[in-house]
């Protein structure tokens, strides 16, 4: 049960004062060799692009985590893993589910890669599936801030994050044999983890292998007071009974991962084959099928109906998903061909199946089978042009049968073609980069005659973005994009009761493309122990795609149909690192982020649609007036950051805080979230072995304050809010 005996700044205090105590006798630095010391993040290479580079030489806006920075911040779901980088928060359906939102998109606007490929799950149809990737599994993590389209086409308009795991390994290890382990637990939901990591090469260098394995278990969650808010519980009239609450019935979680792979590499390049595989069993909390309701859509444009989903919400009974995911890759690479630097191949086939069980029987089955390939062909430079030509191809086959099937099955195809590439003027001093891509998207649907025509699109991307290196400490940055989007299957063809949202669900195979157009402009300043780094920006939407609400109800819930209207995003964010000092007692370093997004329709009036509800045989219509302006639902509300840090050889310890603002800027059927504020704490104990291995002690806190924390894009904040305080800790082992 949470702990709410304990004053709310103890823990802060407590970990506070552990930080300076052991400062003060701690012994001067040493250097240690493993790969998970403290890492120059500016300096990691980033390979979400083919013209390598790292985050601090990229022109447009990257951010990474490695090293012992992604230790801290590895979370059960790759959205909270992400969550405390400027710009970027989580979607959150339970603690089985956290999708990234980047700059205030998300769902099939934000791309989520596994190395290079799409992760092949269906995270973009309901916010109740989860993302198929283990962070914890995870090597280093880019997210690219943006629209990525340029490189990853149609659903990386919003942003791309790609997940680097090694699993298909492309260079011989530093160590005949090298890897890692690591046993965690938890006190806020029961959590036990354990993780193993082996990679190899043969005696002659040539042979690479890799395996991974991990399995975790954790228990219902315990919270601060009830699962309900305190708004809910008002408009209902309860009153709590005295003792209940403290935990959030069916939030319990057990993942299963693991991978093998093995490549030949030799001094040209390299070609390898992985098998994984990725098994996810969840509850969703506060979540039941009562009398065919049930949990939400997850792509972030749809409008909230808080009355509503409350109300079907509601049930006696918890859902439960599994999750099963088999993927097999094929990667290889050449350099030094004649006119070109380097070939880089990737070819991934994906078999996913996610069964949704109500009160113990099946509910929903969506089986989803992708496969996809990608090509990217470096050249030598041409008149002073470094760049890189790119194909890729996928194929998807979607089906979902029960409940929950309002969606009807298809048939999708992409292929696109690109070309990026950069030059530098002024002895460099100027960088330019520039892009194109152009995209064929076909989308065949089952029983096209009945619900819609099958539809293709061609979608064509350009990008410009500009560095001017100020002196050596400074540069500022320019961006501009025109990227395009095509619809989605359930954008189109929803035609019914979709149990996730509690509403029937209507899509229009009429829509069109998307347009996005952005402009940015960013700073950044780095001055030995000082790094400074802000950037504003503004996205402009020709006919964007949103759920809108139609005020119909026939019994089955709330009526929403896809529809388009322009739209216009403006945000801005900064970080500042600065490591104040550094002497004997170790390195202190100071972290202050912030972020701010504004997303709203940009028209005047309203327009008039025709709502079709099908019933039968036959279908309901009406005429519908839409608004034209107003807040779109569920963007992140803005928040500022703050981490103090202290590094020396053998201890590692942090303090950090992060205020979330009340979130009023809502849209039409969605209700106001107040603000609050998490704090979290981590210390680490490391020990070198004379055999050249090594061991790592952690206590990590998260929660300290035990708030009441209900993010506002989610579509469960009434009913499931966020863990209360917990302690995590563990022991790493590298060899």
């Amino acid at each position: 049960m949470a702990q709410a005996t304990l004053p709310h700044h103890l823990p802060l205090f407590l970990a506070l004062s552990l930080a300076v105590h052991v400062a003060q006798a701690a012994e001067p630095a040493q250097s240690n060799p493993h790969d998970h010391d403290p890492v120059d993040l500016a300096a990691v290479e980033v390979r979400a692009t083919p013209l390598r580079g790292t985050a601090d030489d990229l022109v447009r806006p990257v951010e990474v985590l490695a090293g012992a920075r992604l230790e801290a911040a590895k979370s059960n779901s790759l959205g909270g893993t992400v969550d405390k980088l400027s710009g970027v928060q989580s979607s959150y359906f339970g603690p089985g589910v956290g999708r990234p939102i980047i700059r205030g998109f998300d769902g099939a606007r934000v791309q989520v890669l596994s190395d290079g490929l799409g992760s092949g799950d269906v995270s973009t149809v309901s916010v109740d599936h989860a993302v198929s990737i283990e962070p914890f599994l995870a090597e280093q993590i880019e997210v690219l801030k943006g629209p990525a389209t340029l490189l990853y086409g149609s659903g990386a308009i919003g942003g791309a994050v790609n997940v680097v795991d090694g699993r298909v390994p492309e260079a011989a290890t530093a160590q005949p044999l090298q890897g890692r382990a690591e046993l965690r637990g938890g006190t806020v939901n029961d959590q036990r983890t354990g993780m193993f990591r082996l990679d190899g090469t043969s005696a002659s260098g040539n042979v690479v292998f890799h395996f991974d394995a991990l399995h975790r278990e954790t228990g219902d969650y315990d919270i601060p007071g009830h699962a309900e808010s305190a708004r809910l519980l008002a408009e209902e009239g309860e009153t709590p009974e005295p003792g209940t609450g403290g935990t959030l019935a069916n939030s319990s979680v057990r993942t299963d991962s693991a991978a093998l792979g093995v490549s030949w590499v030799g001094d040209r390049g390299f070609v390898g084959v992985g098998y994984s595989l990725f098994n996810n069993r969840y509850g969703v909390p506060g979540h039941a099928h009562e009398e065919a309701h049930d949990h939400d859509h997850d792509d972030h444009d749809d409008h909230d109906d808080d009355d509503h989903a409350d109300e079907a919400l509601h049930g006696e009974e918890g859902v439960r998903i599994v999750m099963d995911q088999r993927r097999t890759e094929l990667r290889g690479g050449l350099d030094r061909l004649g006119p070109f630097e380097s070939l880089r191949a990737k070819l991934a086939r994906t078999e996913y199946t996610h069964t949704e069980f109500e009160d113990g029987e099946v509910g929903t089955v969506f089986d989803n089978t992708s496969t996809e390939a990608r090509v990217e062909l470096v050249h030598q430079p041409i008149s002073g042009w470094d760049g890189a030509f790119g194909v890729q191809w996928s194929q998807r086959e979607f089906l979902a049968v029960g409940d929950e099937a309002f969606v009807p099955g298809s048939e999708a195809r992409d292929l696109g073609v690109f070309w990026i590439a950069e030059h530098g003027f002024f002895e460099d001093r100027t960088q330019l980069e520039i892009g194109l891509r152009h995209d064929r998207n076909e989308v065949d649907v089952a029983d096209g005659a009945a619900i819609g025509p099958d539809r293709d699109f061609d979608t064509t991307s350009l990008s410009a973005a500009l560095r001017w290196n100020l002196s050596d400490a400074a540069h500022l940055s320019f961006g501009l994009d025109r990227a395009q989007r095509s619809p989605t299957a359930e954008e189109l063809y929803s035609n019914g009761l979709h149990v996730a949202t509690g509403s029937v669900e209507l899509g229009d195979p009429d829509l069109e493309v998307e347009t996005a157009n952005r402009t940015e402009i960013g700073v950044h300043w780095h001055n030995g122990p000082l790094e400074l780094a802000a950037s504003i920006w503004h996205v402009r939407y020709d006919d964007f795609v949103y759920l809108a609400e139609t005020g119909i109800d026939e019994g089955d819930g709330p009526v929403r149909a896809w529809t388009q209207q322009d739209a216009r995003f403006d945000g801005a964010e900064a970080s500042l690192d600065w490591t104040f000092i550094e002497n004997r007692t170790g390195a202190w370093a100071l972290r202050v982020f912030g972020d701010v997004v504004k997303a709203e329709l940009d028209g005047i009036g309203s327009r008039d649609i025709d709502v079709a509800v099908p019933h039968g045989d036959h279908a309901h219509h009406y005429e519908v007036s839409l608004p034209n302006s107003g807040n779109l639902p569920r963007i992140a509300p803005a928040r500022v950051g703050g981490e103090l840090r202290w590094e020396t050889a053998a201890w590692r310890a942090s303090v950090g805080a992060v205020r979330y603002a009340e979130q009023e800027d809502v849209a039409e059927y969605e209700t106001v979230t107040p603000g609050y504020t998490l704090v979290d704490a981590h210390l680490a104990w490391h020990l070198d072995t004379p055999g050249g291995n090594a061991v790592e002690v952690f206590v990590d806190g998260s929660n300290l304050l035990d708030e009441e924390a209900r993010p506002h894009t989610s579509f469960l904040k009434d009913l499931a809010p966020l863990p209360g305080r917990g302690i995590e800790f563990g022991i790493r082992g590298f060899f």
